[in-house]
């Protein structure tokens, strides 16, 4: 997770999003490239989606509006960590962000009445390549706070992990 540097007066406030030499320091490399900006409403969960092979996107996400539960999966090839997952929950009160990179499946569920969530990706988005893994394969223990959320017909019916192909970022 990421917290940027936010200086609020009464005005409101300002903060840096994003700093290369800030990222470097914390071991987050590369240039991002793209920026994404989705709307959705509470229960909604998008994922977890991954681009394949050399279209993989590492992803900068925060949440402009509302709460959200953003999730990564590792699914690296040869990881100590392939399978496990990590959730936090972003806000436009917490102004936290995730790093997500490249070679993990990622998803978010709107825990807000509706959510406005920007992700930046160091690599542009290759329909052909996109890929995804079952949100709520038991195997990845993943506790998204709302049971039975709306998901688009392909979410619903992404491969579980035992199915999966380990991926090479």
């Amino acid at each position: 997770m990421v917290q940027p540097k936010v200086f609020g007066d009464e005005r409101g406030f300002f903060m840096e999003t994003y700093k290369k030499e800030d990222f470097e320091r914390a071991g987050i490399g590369g240039v991002l490239v793209q920026e994404n900006h989705s709307r959705s409403g509470r229960g909604v969960l998008r994922g977890l989606h991954y681009q394949q092979h050399s279209y993989a996107q590492a992803k900068l996400v925060r949440c402009i509006r509302g709460e959200i539960l953003d999730v990564g999966v590792d699914l690296r090839e040869g990881s100590q960590t392939y399978g496990k997952h990590v959730a936090v929950r972003l806000s436009e009160k917490n102004k936290s962000m995730l790093y997500v990179p490249r070679g993990f499946a990622h998803g978010y569920e709107v825990l807000s009445e509706d959510a406005e969530v920007l992700y930046a990706v160091d690599n542009q988005y290759a329909p052909t390549q996109e890929s995804g893994l079952l949100w709520n394969d038991p195997a990845l223990g993943i506790d998204w706070p709302i049971k039975e959320p709306l998901l688009n017909d392909r979410d619903r019916h992404w491969p579980a992990l035992s199915q999966q192909q380990p991926q090479r970022p």
